[in-house]
């Protein structure tokens, strides 16, 4: 989050393309579409991953954002984008239906062995407090990403610059220590992750999937109906924990259907 080979920027290289109507009708005006050149894909080894992206920009941006959203783009910057690869379908958009979410036991002991810990929404403010755990957490598991040399005001670009309404949820222990932190797109029929960071060395309370729980109640408390989580690999390890939360629905052919999946504890 965002999923993919590092961060997608006006300067990389694109092609025009046509945009995949057959993923979500759009009731937008058109726009332009563009293909970025083809790099090796950070999840299966082997392969090869293009994105289709388009910008986000003026009056239109909100409601282009939430049909694109439908239709399995992500966020990154002034930039919505999917994958776009023509040998591969691997990467499958999912989204939790928070209505009929139940978390399994593993779930509930993530959560009790954290009820000490503080969660707030609040609107997105990029901090040198928050920039420094960034970084750490960038060092320790992304450290061969172009994200770990991000400057801070290349991370406050990523927390503020946005066309579209925005949140982030933080956590902070007793102490009022900073743990981690999900930037969230708001969307008129759910909440979506846009990029996620915590304490590497938290390990034994599993800040990521804490986070996700946190993506899920806060969108139920506003009283929409999914939390989208982005990109699910099935052969990706990195993407496993996406498997955690059941039910859990992903984008195909035949729009979105629920997800079968492995019994979890």
């Amino acid at each position: 989050m965002p999923e993919g080979n590092g961060r997608i920027t006006r300067h990389q290289p694109v092609e025009p393309a046509q945009a995949d109507a057959a993923a979500a009708p759009l009731s937008i005006p058109p726009q332009h579409f563009y293909r970025t050149a083809a790099l090796p894909c950070p999840y299966i080894p082997g392969q090869v991953e293009r994105k289709l992206i388009t910008e986000l920009a003026g009056p239109e941006a909100m409601d282009f954002y939430n049909a694109l959203s439908r239709a399995g783009f992500r966020r990154s910057h002034h930039l919505a984008y999917r994958p776009a690869c023509a040998q591969c379908q691997a990467c499958v958009p999912v989204r939790i239906p928070v209505g009929e979410f139940a978390p399994s036991r593993s779930l509930r002991r993530i959560q009790k062995s954290n009820a000490d810990l503080a969660i707030r929404v609040a609107r997105p403010q990029a901090t040198f407090e928050q920039f420094r755990l960034f970084a750490r957490y960038q060092r320790s598991r992304h450290s061969d990403s172009d994200m770990a040399s991000m400057t801070f005001g290349d991370f406050r670009a990523m927390m503020e610059d946005s066309p579209v309404a925005s949140r982030v949820i933080e956590l902070r222990d007793a102490a009022g220590a900073f743990l981690g932190a999900c930037l969230v797109d708001v969307l008129d029929d759910g909440l979506s992750a846009v990029y996620s960071f915590f304490d590497p060395e938290q390990r034994r309370r599993s800040l990521g999937t804490l986070l996700v729980l946190a993506l899920v109640e806060a969108t139920r408390r506003r009283g929409l109906p999914y939390a989208y989580l982005g990109y699910w690999i099935a052969e990706s390890r990195k993407m496993a924990y996406k498997a955690r939360f059941r039910p859990l629905e992903g984008l195909g052919a035949a729009g979105w259907r629920r997800l079968a999946l492995e019994p979890t504890l």
